[in-house]
């Protein structure tokens, strides 16, 4: 049998014989009550926030060039500074903010994954939104055509796939092609204390893996600009008037706790750190918790049978909810797996790509259907449909890690060109 992690395969025991079988809250996913229960659990000793100023709050370093311009801002709820809106500062400042670009999930960030997001004004401000998800990922020329300067400030949680670096290589492609600067207000990377996981091969690119990066890059989107502009990956080699404002108080060696989700199916910090290892599983039948309280933090199946004791499993039923409009598995009670009180410690010394996970789901779901949806969603995850093949076949998961060795090595060489601050 494929273990997990030693130490989280112990954990993961010790929380389910507790659970007593009890079927996991199905409230609807709300980041507010979430990252209430997270603080009551979580010593602020673990995070250096304190410590901390993001790009957005250095205005000393920005705000001075924006003064007398016509300016474009792409950001979403989480673009704050000191829990005020940067749309909201920059206006009270005397800035003349023209039009507001925001990515997946949209501006306010309640949209689902993969959602369709229309563009409109906003309710505040009356200022027009312009989506850039959908049809519409990258701003058009007339989009651009009545600003005079962009300001990006997004926060980002390090992983490939998820797409608010694709929105940042459009936003960095069409500033470039416009001739208008681009200023990146950079903010700490939760997930920036590793590098880990198998780097995109040709073939695969797609809006959730454009570049030839491993799943976990280690960097945040400042750095990650810096690079996007710097290996010439925009379109035609292009390179944008890029200035990037860098945190303080932040480097790899540190965690920093998200006070706003960034999405709503990643509300708390047990969710940000287990979403490169479970996200692999939206490209299979099983459920990773959309519709559930603990999104990204439980995963399951009605036919998964690890081959347990009825009392040491965990059972839940995704139901429609925030951020999960019809989740998969939808009104089906699934049996599975329980992270979401493992120890936030434990989580970030892991530092690797565990997908254990999949390899045991894989082992101990008996069903008619095939494990892998039949769009094969899971190469795009990977970079590759390699992962896939191998499984298949029945190749060890050790092996198959074997196999992202060389590419990430020269992945971080690439990448120590581009740091801001100290690594790890």
């Amino acid at each position: 049998m494929i273990k997990f992690n030693s130490i989280l395969f112990i954990l993961f025991i010790l929380s389910c014989a507790a659970s007593n079988q009890n079927e996991v809250n199905n409230a609807p996913v709300n980041s507010e009550t979430s990252n209430k229960q997270d603080e009551i659990k979580v010593s602020n000793s673990l995070f250096c926030n304190d410590e901390v100023k993001v790009g957005a709050e250095r205005t000393e370093l920005y705000l001075e060039q924006l003064k007398g311009m016509r300016v474009g801002v792409i950001g979403n709820q989480s673009s704050t500074i000191n829990g005020v809106h940067l749309v909201d500062s920059l206006i009270s400042s005397g800035i003349k903010v023209v039009k507001v670009f925001s990515p997946e999930h949209g501006f306010r960030g309640t949209a689902d994954a993969g959602e369709k997001v229309n563009n409109e004004l906003d309710a505040k401000t009356g200022l027009p939104l312009v989506s850039l998800y959908g049809k519409n990922k990258k701003p058009t020329a007339e989009q651009l055509a009545d600003l005079d300067i962009l300001v990006f400030d997004i926060q980002d949680v390090g992983v490939r796939f998820y797409t608010y670096i694709s929105t940042l290589h459009y936003v960095m492609e069409a500033a470039a092609e416009s001739g208008k600067k681009l200023i990146v207000l950079d903010r700490p990377n939760p997930n920036g204390h590793y590098v880990d996981g198998p780097v995109l091969k040709d073939g695969f690119t797609s809006f959730i893996g454009m570049h030839k990066i491993p799943v976990i890059h280690g960097m945040s989107i400042g750095e990650f600009a810096k690079m996007l502009n710097g290996e010439k990956w925009l379109k035609n080699g292009i390179q944008t008037n890029l200035e990037v404002i860098p945190c303080s108080g932040w480097d790899h060696t540190k965690f920093y706790k998200l006070p706003i989700a960034p999405s709503p199916n990643l509300p708390n910090m047990h969710a940000i750190y287990l979403y490169p290892s479970l996200c692999f599983f939206e490209g299979t039948i099983v459920s990773v918790g959309r519709g559930t309280a603990y999104p990204f933090q439980i995963a399951g199946h009605p036919n998964f049978n690890p081959g347990q004791t009825e009392s040491d499993t965990l059972s839940f039923t995704p139901m429609p909810s925030h951020g999960a409009k019809n989740p998969l598995l939808n009104g089906l009670k699934c049996v599975g797996i329980d992270l979401h009180e493992l120890r936030l410690e434990d989580l970030q010394k892991e530092r690797k790509l565990n997908l254990s996970y999949l390899f045991e789901f894989y082992k101990n779901t008996k069903t008619a259907d095939p494990f892998f949806l039949p769009n094969n969603f899971l190469d795009l995850l990977y970079g590759s449909d390699f992962l896939r093949k191998e499984m298949l076949k029945g190749t060890s998961l050790s092996d198959i890690e074997n196999t992202w060795k060389e590419d990430l090595e020269n992945f971080k060489i690439i990448r120590q060109k581009y740091l801001l601050y100290q690594d790890f």
